[in-house]
């Protein structure tokens, strides 16, 4: 009986978890992911990003927003060499990366953004980064709606905790409000770029938007 309850009358649900599994054990991302060490699959959306918009250089300041399981952090890591910092903030755990200062918590609380404000020195970043997406309930416009308030919440951070000239990469999916926060992001930014890496999947409606060169007001 548990075994009914956990499929549909048609077993589609089964057959899809067959067929994801499937595709993602052959997935060439993944596979080049595990030869490389990384996490997760994602860290070639940032390789991407940052080959196309020239986001990491040596020895920066950049926060990671949503970081685990962490695979966003190794490819900073790699670029930044070990005199750059990281910091990285996440409500899931993640295991540690050798150079990333991990805060368990949420970035949009009090507490969170305490934390940060401390391991940043009382300083601003060079970057921020937010690769967060909504947990995803299955309704495509409460979906939507959370994956554009994630972005504006990375970008309220941006405004206290941006260096003026600084970069930022927020996820946001394509749909309801996705032209109206790259228009508000266009405030703030120099120029704004809409991105959809080659490791993103096709039928994914993520997008990246880049904002390069922070003018925001000192707060």
């Amino acid at each position: 009986m548990k075994q009914k309850a956990s499929l549909n009358s048609s077993g589609k649900k089964h057959r899809f978890g067959k067929a994801w599994m499937h595709e993602h054990v052959n997935d060439p991302y993944v596979q080049e992911a595990q030869r490389r060490g990384f996490r997760a699959r994602a860290a070639f959306k940032l390789i991407e990003l940052d080959e196309g918009n020239h986001l990491l250089r040596p020895n920066m300041t950049v926060v990671d927003l949503g970081a685990a399981p962490g695979s966003w952090c190794q490819v900073v890591r790699e670029r930044i060499g070990v005199q750059g910092k990281i910091i990285a903030i996440d409500l899931l755990p993640m295991n540690g990366i050798n150079g990333v200062d991990f805060i368990q918590g949420d970035f949009a609380d009090e507490r969170g953004l305490r934390e940060i404000a401390h391991r940043l020195q009382n300083k601003k970043s060079d970057l921020v980064l937010s690769d967060m997406s909504p947990n995803l309930s299955g309704v495509a416009s409460a979906d939507q709606a959370r994956s554009i308030g994630l972005a504006e919440l990375a970008l309220d951070f941006c405004l206290l905790y941006l260096k003026n000239g600084g970069d930022f990469v927020v996820k946001a999916f394509q749909g309801s409000g996705f032209d109206a926060f790259r228009q508000t992001m266009r405030e703030y930014f120099e120029k704004v770029y809409a991105r959809k890496p080659k490791a993103s999947r096709d039928r994914s409606r993520e997008m990246y938007l880049v904002g390069k060169s922070f003018h925001g007001e000192e707060p």
